[in-house]
C-alpha cells in the first residue's frame, strides 16, 4: 500500500457506523412487536446461523464495549443455562427448527468461565433442538486465554467446533495494565498451543489498536508477537471510544489515547505487515492467510458482513439466543433485552425475551446491500443490485454518488457504469465510503455521542 497523508486522512476522522447491521442498532424500537417478530421467525425460509450470548465475565476489561455481567458467583452462571434452555424451547415452538444449521457461534462475556460440563450442557440441549447440522458448518468460540483449559478443549473438540478465537488485544505490559487485562504471551502461547494440539484448523486472533498508552513502536511488537503464534487470521479492530455508553471506558485518561494520525500510522504499518508476511487483508479489519475460505469468497465477491464479523455463510436466519443477543432475518433485526430480571420474567411467562428491533423497509433493503457489499467486498456492482432491486442506481442513489466525488477526486474511490470500486488506500477509511449511502446518517450529523470515530 502507498504511504498515505496522515494529515490528510485524519481530517476524516468523525463518528460513523461500523455497519455490522443496516439499519444499525440506533434504530431497533418497540416498533416493530413481539408479534411481528413472532411471524417473521414462523416464516423465515433458508439454513441458520445460531448465536449463544454468554455474558458473564469475573472482572472489567476497560476497553470492552460489550453487553456483560460480572460476577464471581457460580450459582449465577449455572441458573442462567437453565434459562437458556427455557429460550431455546420457546423458539422451537415458533420456528422451524428442522432447517440446516450452517454456523453456531458462542460469544460474550467469557464463554470459557464456563465449566466444560456446562458448555458441553448447552450445546448438546441446542442439538437436540436443531438436529440438522451441516456436515461442513462453521463452529466457532471466542475465548479469553486467562479462562482456558484442557476439559473446555475437549468438549469443543466431540462437538466438532473447528474455529477458535483468542482475545489478546495488546502484548504490551503497560498497556494491558492499564486496559485491566494482564495476559502475559506465554500464557495465551499455551492457550494456542492446546487449539493446536486438538486439531483446530482456524485460529483467530483478536487485537485493538487506539487503547491507552499504545505508540506505534509497541504495537509493532505485539504484531510480531502475534505473527509467531501462527494465527490463520487475524482481527484488528480500531478502538471504540464511547465512555459515554460504558462506563469502565471513563476510568481512561483520553490524553493517553493515540491521536488519529498514529492510528492511521499503526493501521498502515499493520496492513503492509501482514501482507508481507503472506497475509490477505479481508473486509475493513481482518486479515487471513491465502488458502482461508474468506480470502477465497473475496475472489468471488461471496463475503459477507454480520454481527460476528465477516464470514462466507451469508444469507442464513441469525437466530440470537441469550441475554442482548441479535436476530436477523431477511427483512427484520431483534434484540433481547439486556435486563438480567426481565429476561427471567419474560422466559418464566413462556415468551422470548425479545425488547426490540427493526422490521426493514424496502428502501432499508436496497441500502443494507450496497453498504453490506461495500463493507465485505470493497466494491459494488451496480448492475447487480439494479436487476436484484428493480432500480436505476444513479437516479436512487444520487446524492450519495455526489457525496463519493471528494473520494473519487482523491483517488480512493472509483465510479464507473458497472461498478463502485474503493482503492486500497480507501480500504482504511470504508466507514467513512459506507456512510453517504445510509439514510439515518442525517439525524445523527450534529451529535458526537452516537458512534465510534471512523479513523
Amino acid at each position: 500500500m502507498s504511504q498515505i497523508d496522515l494529515e490528510k486522512f485524519s481530517k476524516y476522522s468523525k463518528p460513523g457506523p461500523r455497519y455490522t447491521s443496516y439499519p444499525t442498532a440506533l434504530e431497533f424500537s418497540d416498533a416493530f412487536t413481539y408479534e411481528e417478530y413472532l411471524h417473521a421467525l414462523e416464516n423465515e425460509k433458508g439454513k441458520l446461523s445460531i448465536y449463544v450470548h454468554l455474558p458473564f465475565c469475573r472482572s472489567a476489561c476497560y476497553f470492552c464495549g460489550c453487553n456483560v455481567v460480572f460476577t464471581s458467583k457460580e450459582e449465577k452462571l449455572s441458573r442462567y443455562v437453565e434459562y437458556l434452555k427455557k429460550e431455546i424451547d420457546i423458539l422451537s415452538n415458533h420456528m422451524d427448527t428442522s432447517k440446516e444449521v450452517i454456523q453456531f457461534h458462542f460469544g460474550g462475556g467469557t464463554p470459557t468461565f464456563y465449566k466444560a460440563f456446562e458448555l458441553d450442557e448447552i450445546v448438546t440441549y441446542i442439538k437436540s433442538k436443531f438436529p440438522n447440522w451441516s456436515e461442513d458448518a462453521e463452529i466457532s468460540c471466542e475465548i479469553d486465554p486467562r479462562f482456558f483449559n484442557e476439559e473446555q478443549m475437549q468438549v469443543f473438540t466431540k462437538h466438532g467446533f473447528n474455529r477458535i478465537s483468542f482475545g489478546v488485544q495488546d502484548f504490551d505490559a503497560r498497556v494491558q495494565e492499564e486496559i485491566h487485562r494482564i495476559q502475559p504471551y506465554e500464557l495465551t502461547k499455551a492457550a494456542v498451543d492446546l487449539a493446536r494440539k486438538y486439531g483446530i484448523k482456524s485460529i483467530n486472533i483478536d487485537l485493538i489498536y487506539g487503547l491507552p498508552y499504545q505508540t506505534f513502536e509497541s504495537f509493532k511488537k505485539t504484531l510480531d508477537l502475534s505473527f509467531s503464534l501462527d494465527p490463520d487470521r487475524l482481527a484488528v479492530f480500531n478502538y471504540a471510544h464511547v465512555p459515554w455508553l460504558k462506563k469502565t471506558m471513563r476510568k481512561f485518561d483520553e490524553t493517553t489515547l493515540p491521536s488519529p494520525d498514529v492510528k492511521l500510522q499503526i493501521f498502515q504499518y499493520t496492513i503492509d505487515f501482514f501482507e508481507h508476511k503472506g497475509y490477505k487483508m479481508v473486509g475493513m479489519d481482518h486479515f487471513a492467510k491465502p488458502e482461508d475460505e474468506l480470502f477465497t469468497a473475496i475472489a468471488k465477491g461471496e463475503l459477507h458482513r454480520n454481527f460476528q464479523g465477516y464470514t462466507t455463510k451469508g444469507g442464513a436466519n441469525l437466530i440470537g439466543i441469550g441475554l442482548t443477543s441479535i436476530g436477523e432475518g431477511k427483512k427484520y433485526y431483534a434484540q433481547n433485552t439486556k435486563d438480567m430480571a426481565m429476561y427471567e420474567a419474560d422466559l418464566d411467562a413462556g415468551k422470548l425475551p425479545f425488547e426490540r428491533g427493526i422490521k426493514l423497509s424496502d428502501d432499508d433493503y436496497i441500502r443494507k446491500a450496497v453498504i453490506m457489499e461495500l463493507m465485505a467486498n470493497f466494491s459494488v456492482d451496480i448492475k447487480r443490485v439494479e436487476a436484484e432491486h428493480g432500480i436505476v442506481f444513479k437516479t436512487y442513489f444520487s446524492d450519495a454518488l455526489n457525496s463519493l466525488g471528494e473520494f473519487e477526486d482523491a483517488q480512493l474511490v472509483t465510479i464507473t457504469e458497472e461498478k463502485i470500486m474503493v482503492s486500497p488506500t480507501g480500504t482504511l477509511l470504508i466507514r467513512n465510503i459506507a456512510m453517504p449511502f445510509d439514510a439515518y446518517m442525517n439525524k445523527y450529523s450534529g451529535s458526537k455521542k452516537s458512534f465510534s470515530k471512523t479513523v
